[in-house]
């Protein structure tokens, strides 16, 4: 799974832009609801990060399931605004369904029950990660952070830089807060 998260946080998103972005939130709130609207882009990259997986065509359908839920199901509110000429932080509020958590207790639950991802006496990882996206996608606790994203001002139109490893791996629910 950590070959997952890495693929996760390398997901080439949409920077946020319009034609409207009159405020640096503005450009925040298009990135964040490509997300939530699962905008074609997003499902293009979607469809390549999970053919990119070695799983299963089960495990496959099931991570796409996972994501999909994930970004559609984001919750967000804009917190404050932080203007310096054509440069802005804007600090958002997000809400996202804890797939760290999930895939922490499929690990602690392999750490436990090796017996039952056995093939033949061998360990069978398809088996471990079929197991392990199921229950990413069955969770329903989620969890909140405060995340801050950098935009600039180009030709008067406000656009959201590359958000940090970090902030991509909290909307995308796999942050290790364990690590805090």
């Amino acid at each position: 799974m950590k070959k997952i998260l890495g693929i996760i946080i390398c997901l080439v998103m949409v920077v946020g832009c319009s034609c409207s972005n009159d405020k640096a939130a503005d450009a925040v709130e298009n990135y964040l609801n490509d997300y939530k609207g699962l905008d074609n882009s997003v499902l293009s990259d979607i469809d390549e990060l999970v053919e990119n997986e070695s799983l299963t065509d089960k495990g496959k359908a099931t991570y796409k399931e996972v994501l999909k839920r994930q970004y559609s199901d984001l919750i967000y509110t804009i917190e404050n605004e932080d203007y310096d000429g054509d440069t802005a932080k804007v600090t958002v509020k997000i809400t996202v369904y804890d797939l760290y958590k999930a895939q922490k207790e499929a690990s602690d639950y392999l750490s436990n029950h090796q017996d039952e991802f056995l093939t033949d006496g061998e360990y069978d990882n398809d088996l471990y990660m079929e197991y392990k996206l199921e229950q990413m996608k069955n969770i329903n606790d989620t969890i909140s952070y405060n995340v801050v994203f950098n935009v600039t001002k180009t030709d008067g139109k406000w656009y959201v830089e590359q958000p940090s490893d970090e902030v991509l791996e909290k909307i995308h629910g796999v942050y290790n807060y364990d690590e805090d």
